[in-house]
């Protein structure tokens, strides 16, 4: 097998949750490239109407539908479809997900609840009802979208922090119970991403740009293409052993990180 049979993934059915910017979209990209047909699910119809102008502009016919992640029937139903109009789903990634910086004492158990539930519960709800499809060919690939944060903790984001650990773990056990049947189940660690939404504290002098400078051995902030690379690899036939790996691609911020005496904490 050559090279760039590895990475071919001609024929293969992808769904990447919240696949409409960003990141997500980054992903979906990168599959589409490599053959896959993407298919991209969203709560917003004109999110998911824009992200199709955007994925047409790649050269990459998504198929698109709304349904929300962390509804066990509406998540069943929107597969349901994808499996009778596009095909089987050879490819999961669990990428949906929500953030919000509020100080434990401040953080209403409603809304510490809600980041749980979309950062968490879904995968664990999308990844049971598109396994057994995986397991009955004896082939699939689960990529968790995990987070730096699944390594350690930050103020003001310990919902996001706790539900991207337990993601790490929830990886893990996957794996555990599914290889077996010749499914990868993998996680990748985002290190910090330039996207739309972090464009406010990149700009000018931000103290939190300067500090995320200085920390990362690469000496710049990641793009969303960075991210879709190592989602292909993840895809592929070249991560055929790789399993219950979370894959941190964070310009070696990581190997890099500790707290400097009068310095913020990333």
């Amino acid at each position: 097998m050559s090279v760039f049979d590895l990475f071919n993934l001609e024929g293969k059915v992808a769904l990447v949750t919240g696949g409409t910017h960003g990141i997500g979209l980054a992903v979906g990209k990168a599959l589409g490239q490599a053959g896959a047909k993407v298919c991209v699910n969203d709560i917003d119809e004109a999110k998911l109407a824009s992200a199709k102008k955007e994925y047409a502009e790649a050269g990459i016919d998504v198929y698109t539908l709304v349904f929300n992640v962390t509804d066990e029937k509406d998540v069943d139903a929107g597969i349901s479809k994808i499996e009778k109009e596009v095909g089987t789903i050879d490819i999961l990634v669990n990428n949906a997900g929500i953030i919000k910086r509020i100080p434990i004492l401040d953080m209403p158990v409603a809304e510490y609840k809600q980041v749980i539930d979309v950062d968490l519960i879904a995968p664990f709800i999308v990844g049971k009802r598109v396994a057994p499809g995986m397991i009955k060919k004896r082939a699939g690939k689960i990529i968790n979208m995990c987070s730096m944060m699944s390594q350690y903790g930050r103020n003001s984001v310990s919902a996001y922090a706790s539900a991207k650990g337990g993601l790490k773990l929830l990886t893990a056990n996957m794996c555990c119970e599914w290889a077996k049947y010749n499914v990868q189940v993998n996680g990748i660690g985002p290190g910090y991403i330039a996207t739309a939404q972090t464009a406010p504290i990149r700009e000018g002098n931000h103290p939190f740009n300067d500090l995320v400078m200085t920390r990362t051995p690469a000496n710049r902030w990641g793009e969303p293409e960075d991210i879709g690379n190592a989602a292909l690899f993840l895809a592929s036939k070249a991560s055929q052993f790789v399993n219950g790996h979370v894959l941190y691609v964070d310009g070696g911020i990581l190997a890099n990180f500790g707290y400097v005496k009068g310095e913020n904490q990333i």
